[in-house]
């Protein structure tokens, strides 16, 4: 394999949230911050749709400069802990119009992570909360370690899972995330392949292995008709529209600015329940 190229993303700190390896045709894109177990904010979002872009224009070059599949994966104990909260809680005291767009880059980067011109492959290890799961949902294929651990949390926090709602709906079917997203209860491995959102689970310590060899094997197959596949079950599905979009990231963007959102988010950081929930006399 040939030696990693770091791609690194904007923003002052001198970590870099993700890196970009290219071992022949295989693409490895690493969210690399386990100090803050990978949750997103506004650089890595941004950093990471100019990365895909990037490998998507690729795709007309020749076949050795072009990616056959993209590997996404994470290092440290957990895969993504969803959205930084300290992000959010700063988005919630912006207004309505900042909100939108902020949204908007999200909603870009799950689009364009869903319709790259070749196959996708998501490792999953630890937490996947939140917008993590949109990124999952919006890969071809994913696998889970024993250990990892699903939650769409958003309604725990005041918010909704607005923008990465119809890559989710896709995957579980409607009447499965009508559960999992109103419940915001953890599930576990072997429960994300009965709701469809993992192929298949791994051991903690053969899940690189393991995801590296089903990448492998797919840069065995003609990328032009991985391509044409793609395109094919995309048209044949009825994939997320503009119209998805536009009522996904108003949805957001209106719920972000509201009070429960930021009475969501304060509680959390206070470490006390928030005041919509109620106490019941078994509680201490």
């Amino acid at each position: 394999m040939s030696d990693p190229l770091t791609s690194p993303a904007p923003g002052p700190s001198t970590q870099s949230p993700f890196r970009l390896e290219r071992h022949g045709p295989l693409a490895e894109l690493v969210l690399s911050r386990p100090a803050r177990h990978n949750a997103f904010d506004a650089d890595l979002m941004l950093g990471l749709l100019d990365c895909l872009d990037d490998l998507a224009h690729l795709h007309g070059h020749s076949l050795a400069e072009r990616p056959h599949a993209l590997l996404l994966r994470a290092e440290g104990k957990h895969f993504c802990a969803g959205a930084d909260l300290n992000w959010m809680r700063n988005l919630a005291h912006a207004d309505f119009e900042h909100n939108r767009e902020d949204a908007r880059v999200l909603a870009r980067l799950m689009q364009t992570l869903d319709e790259l011109p070749f196959p996708t492959v998501a490792l999953v290890q630890g937490a996947a909360y939140g917008g993590a799961l949109g990124l999952i949902c919006a890969c071809d294929l994913v696998l889970a370690s024993d250990d990892a651990r699903f939650c769409l949390s958003e309604v725990s926090l005041g918010l909704v899972p607005a923008v990465i709602s119809p890559y989710v709906v896709r995957t579980m079917g409607m009447r499965q995330a009508r559960r999992y997203m109103l419940s915001a209860e953890p599930f576990d491995a072997i429960t994300a392949c009965r709701l469809n959102v993992a192929h298949q689970t791994c051991k903690p310590d053969q899940l690189l292995a393991e995801g590296r060899a089903q990448a492998l094997r797919l840069c065995r197959n003609g990328p032009q008709a991985m391509k044409e596949t793609k395109r094919l079950l995309a048209a044949i599905e009825a994939p997320p529209s503009r119209l998805h979009e536009e009522k996904t990231v108003e949805a957001i963007a209106r719920v972000r600015v509201g009070l429960e959102a930021q009475e969501g988010m304060q509680a959390f950081f206070d470490k006390r329940p928030p005041s919509w929930r109620p106490r019941f006399k078994d509680e201490a």
